[in-house]
């Protein structure tokens, strides 16, 4: 315990000092959770007009990109509903109104937000709640009502029961076609696996248990269930398109260290023991791409130390990814975060760990008003320069090839950039473009150099708005590929001046 609680130490006094000072990290995972259930997010509130809800998507993104973010998470499928079109399971009450009812005129959302996600260079990650599946009266053709048997009722709401194999396959199938058929970036489920606990009631799957119990105590025999699905739907995403990842967002706490000593210093509901989600077991056997922990707690808090839970996960990624999910809807709610550097301070920490990759804001509608000035943080100082998101080595994609300068001219407007590649076969998913003083050398690992990350185009070109006549820069562009695996370096674009007359030079050497 000493030894652990120095480290915390350590991370507070010079390792946190050195960070304020160091360059901001070139690849980094900046993401939003959209919630959709009960229009927590958008739509901001059912039968909106399909033009205005487009509308208030469209500026959710102007905004968080704005802020810095590269990517987002968004609920598609909040109550075995559906926020797409989808064969199997009905239009979801959050977006038109009434469950079943199609948008009118028709749109299909889950189309419009990858083609808005993607027009902005930003990931989208399909958030599916797999066992939830009605808070309310559901219509005839809702899978509660064909399939009444699947279902236990708890604390007021339906829920899939885990311990039935059709579910299992009904549950994957339903992520399966919506992986073939759309061009998300990413599946991610929440910490709704089992329901969370309420004291004096018991979630009723004695009748699962006697028929599929497998001489298992029931305990483990839960967890068999949820280890089950995600190997089931992690193989699935593989065996559709192997560039999908496949992310989860638990609850913060893994398991205590009372009852376990890989657990954590914390004293909290966990996974392992109240929701039946063994998420380090998943992280372990590379069920799973990337974990993003729910750490909605401050520093210091009794039960769940955001310090003490952040070095446990920076400790217990096993090789994956590991995203740190604050509870930025604290700031308006939570007297311990009125104090306006505890956001600020916690993404800070996340830095100082290069076994922590990124962190994620729950949610999106928590920025409104800009609380404790969080997004001025964000676009002035924390993510004010691009960022790539993390690489995962272990999902193989070809490299990009590097991409060469064509052409540069001086407008009104600015610099006009443009640039191709030999790529026919669709590799290349965006391009990297960096900016240096002409006395400058070229270091492509400083991100603070990152002038744009641009998308793919049939004929890719930026214009550099902030672009100062007379002043001398050199250009490189590179390319990424879907899993952000950056190409060689273009040569060079150097800029002279010949008399009053500008030269674009494109040479290796100047």
């Amino acid at each position: 315990m000493l030894k652990y609680l120095l480290g915390v130490a350590l991370l507070l006094t010079g390792i946190f000092g050195q960070a304020l000072a160091q360059l901001p990290p070139k690849r980094e995972f900046r993401a939003v959770w959209i919630a959709t259930v009960e229009n927590i997010d958008w739509p901001s509130r059912r039968g909106l007009p399909v033009e205005t809800q487009k509308q208030e998507f469209i500026n959710l993104l102007d905004k968080q990109q704005r802020n810095g973010m590269n990517a987002v998470i968004v609920q598609i499928r909040p109550v075995a509903d559906a926020f797409y079109d989808s064969p199997f399971e009905p239009w979801s009450e959050y977006i038109t109104g009434t469950q079943g009812q199609a948008p009118n005129p028709y749109y299909d959302p889950l189309r419009f937000m990858l083609e808005e996600t993607h027009k902005r260079g930003m990931e989208f990650h399909a958030w599916f709640n797999p066992y939830r599946a009605a808070i309310r009266n559901t219509t005839s053709n809702h899978i509660t009502r064909m399939r009444p048997q699947w279902f236990v009722t708890f604390d007021g709401k339906k829920y899939f029961d885990p311990g039935i194999p059709e579910v299992r396959e009904y549950v994957t199938n339903i992520i399966r076609d919506v992986v073939r058929r759309y061009d998300i970036d990413a599946v991610h489920f929440d910490d709704y696996f089992y329901p969370y606990p309420v004291p004096g009631k018991e979630f009723g799957d004695n009748n699962s248990y006697r028929q599929y119990g497998r001489n298992m105590m029931k305990d483990d025999w839960r967890r068999w269930n949820v280890d089950t699905i995600i190997q089931m739907v992690g193989k699935m995403i593989k065996e559709e398109k192997p560039w999908v990842k496949f992310g989860i967002s638990p609850f913060g706490i893994w398991r205590n260290k009372n009852k376990d000593p890989e657990g954590s210093y914390s004293s909290g509901l966990s996974n392992y023991d109240d929701l039946y989600a063994d998420v380090l077991k998943w992280l372990k056997n590379g069920w799973i791409d990337y974990v993003a922990p729910q750490l909605y707690w401050e520093r210091g808090h009794r039960v769940a130390n955001y310090e003490l839970l952040l070095n446990w996960w920076a400790q217990h990624g096993y090789g994956r990814n590991v995203y740190i999910g604050h509870g930025v809807y604290r700031l308006k709610s939570n007297a311990a975060w009125s104090i306006p550097n505890e956001l600020p301070v916690q993404i800070t920490e996340v830095r100082t760990l290069n076994t922590i990759h990124g962190s994620a804001f729950y949610s999106a509608k928590s920025f409104n008003g800009n609380p404790l000035g969080i997004e001025d943080s964000l676009r002035n100082h924390f993510y004010r320069y691009p960022a790539l998101r993390p690489a995962m080595p272990w999902i193989n994609m070809p490299s990009p090839f590097p991409p060469y300068f064509v052409d540069a001219f001086e407008r009104t407007d600015g610099l006009h950039l443009h640039w191709a590649d030999q790529d026919t076969s669709g590799r290349t998913q965006q391009y990297v473009l960096y900016r240096f003083d002409a006395n400058e050398s070229i270091n492509l690992g400083d991100p603070t150099k990152i002038l744009a990350i641009v998308q793919q185009q049939s004929e890719p070109q930026y214009v550099d708005l902030s672009y100062v006549k007379g002043r001398l820069y050199t250009y490189v562009v590179t390319a990424l590929n879907r899993m952000q695996t950056e190409s060689w370096a273009s040569d060079p674009l150097y800029m002279r001046f010949s008399g009053k007359k500008t030269q674009f030079i494109i040479d290796p050497e100047p």
